[in-house]
């Protein structure tokens, strides 16, 4: 299992970084589509979809309102517009969805009776979830792209590395020190003491990466305060990812949200934290920065 994890892992890295600096604006928009439609093909059992069938067809109808916009909208992204007047509202709504995930979070059970039943509301979850990941991956990639095409990648790389490297810290202050229980309803692991400790295991990423690094490495001129503030801020939202996924799941009795990679469960356990991480690090990247 273990073999199996590791050779997973390396496989997905090495994906993630070709299209990371190989694909333009269309093509990686495309392939981040199909992992948003694999990603609700998955959520679907969340609403208690069960059946081939039926999550095919959530699957099919995810496609369909992805790749419709796609097609009207490619002259947009080609030119790595991504952040419009039209576009923008989908950001603000994954960080209002957050403040409401971390209220379900932190009153489930009692939370689930007002949603647990209802299949719309689990779908507008699920909306709410994926489609802001998507729309922030694509605006921070694709950021200033038409000036310096790699701009992007090195600021989204770093949301990823600052994610990990404090699930990283989380982990290891976990095990050395956990003892309070941070949702032991949702996900009896995670204790108080971890989700502390990767917060300032983030803060401490914010502030190497910007000692070691350029002072325009993201095209401006960053302030250290209001960067180390966004990254712990993006950090500590990251965990609800993780907890509001381990909810779903445990509501709907299943332990992955589908067996797609080897070792590592479905694209939603593996990117649970990034969709939380990514919309909130790019609205105050871009409006409070």
């Amino acid at each position: 299992m273990l073999k199996q994890r590791v050779l997973s892992a390396i496989v997905m890295i090495a994906v993630a970084l070709m299209a990371l600096f190989w694909l333009s604006p269309l093509f990686f928009t495309l392939v981040l589509s199909a992992i948003i439609v694999l990603g609700m093909w998955e959520w679907a059992q969340f609403v208690g979809f069960k059946r081939p069938i039926a999550r095919a067809l959530v699957a099919f109808m995810t496609a369909g309102l992805l790749f419709f916009p796609i097609i009207a909208a490619t002259d947009y992204i080609q030119a790595a517009k991504f952040l419009t007047d039209s576009t923008t509202p989908f950001l603000f709504l994954g960080c209002i969805w957050w403040v409401i995930a971390t209220l379900l979070v932190v009153s489930y059970p009692k939370s689930s009776n007002f949603w647990s039943k209802s299949v719309s509301a689990k779908f507008i979850f699920g909306f709410c979830t994926l489609i802001p990941f998507m729309l922030g991956t694509l605006a921070l990639r694709f950021y200033q792209y038409n000036s310096n095409e790699y701009q992007g990648t090195f600021l989204l790389l770093y949301v990823f590395l600052l994610v990990w490297g404090a699930d990283s810290g989380a982990y290891f202050v976990g095990r050395a020190f956990g003892k309070h229980k941070l949702a032991p309803k949702v996900s009896p692991g995670k204790s108080w003491e971890g989700a502390i400790g990767g917060v300032f295991t983030s803060a401490l990423i914010a502030i190497i990466f910007l000692q070691s690094a350029p002072v325009d490495v993201f095209g401006r001129e960053l302030s250290t305060i209001s960067f180390v503030i966004l990254s712990t801020i993006t950090v500590a939202i990251s965990v609800l990812g993780d907890l509001s996924e381990s909810m779903f799941k445990r509501q709907a009795g299943i332990k992955d949200s589908s067996n797609l990679i080897p070792g590592h469960g479905g694209i939603l356990d593996r990117i649970d934290s990034l969709t939380a991480a990514v919309p909130i690090f790019a609205t105050g990247f871009f409006f409070f920065l």
